[in-house]
């Protein structure tokens, strides 16, 4: 099996060596470098996977390298690990890091941009991916495979789209858990206890996204089928949309989109 190289130890470089592991990958075949000694025992312990202080050491032999550091390290793991990684696959996971500045900073090798969320942490992450024009048929696909381990995975045509992406799934998780923390405070104003109040809210969250997961319907006929007319549901629709629920989303997205452009250009 191919190995694989992870460059930083944190919960995403984990989330992802731990959905492989799940999805039939070796332990033996993946490699994490990370210099915080605490952090390679833990994931050597809870994964049974190598470890080690060292970037370049962690590169040796590998088919694939996963960046997981912040944005503002990977110049630094430019200078350690830039001359070793002819013939093998990047991955990046670094926001705001364009296939341009990896191409600067690590050669004219293959490389891929992902975006993906934190709910990889739970393997239910959705995630964005896009390849330079190096990448080899068998690159994207070993690209796709180590993706799909923690969630599920959208090709982009266009990098830019990235940005798009940023602002759908990969900030996404905050407006949802917005939403839950506005839906509980509301239905402690309305007189439930707090603990009510969260079990409702977040059970309700949780049973409304896995009906529209498993697609037996659209989201809009979904809501539809459960707002009757001049009913309870329908009055509180009717009070979002006239107070332009639809239009603060949207205005919020654009805005995160349009700083997913600025990051990006440094």
């Amino acid at each position: 099996m191919e190995k694989i190289a992870f460059i930083g130890g944190g919960n995403m470089a984990a989330a992802i060596a731990g959905g492989l592991i799940a999805n039939g990958t070796r332990p033996d075949t993946i490699t994490i470098a990370d210099p915080n000694a605490d952090q390679r025992a833990r994931l050597q312990a809870e994964h049974g996977i190598a470890v080690t202080a060292e970037s370049a050491m962690a590169c040796a032999g590998a088919e694939t390298v996963v960046l997981a550091v912040k944005p503002q390290v990977i110049p630094a793991v430019a200078a350690e690990i830039g001359g070793t990684l002819d013939g093998k696959l990047v991955i990046s996971i670094a926001a705001g890091v364009t296939i341009t500045m990896l191409e600067d900073l690590f050669g004219q090798v293959a490389i891929a941009r992902a975006m993906p969320n934190t709910p990889a942490l739970l393997g239910l992450g959705a995630t964005g991916l896009f390849l330079n024009n190096r990448a080899s048929a068998d690159e994207r696909a070993r690209a796709r495979r180590i993706i799909d381990a923690f969630g599920i995975c959208v090709d982009v045509t266009r990098e830019d789209l990235l940005d798009a992406v940023t602002a759908v799934s990969g900030s996404g998780p905050a407006y949802v858990f917005l939403l839950i923390e506005e839906m509980i405070r509301a239905g402690i104003a309305l007189g439930l206890p707090p603990e009510d109040a969260k079990a409702l809210t977040v059970q309700t969250a949780l049973g409304a996204a896995t009906m529209a997961a498993k697609g037996e319907a659209a989201p809009e006929d979904l809501r539809r089928r459960v707002t009757s007319p001049n009913g309870t549901t329908h009055a509180a629709i009717t009070a979002m949309q006239d107070a332009g629920f639809g239009a603060v989303i949207e205005k919020a997205m654009i805005a995160c989109r349009d700083r997913a452009v600025e990051l990006g250009k440094g």
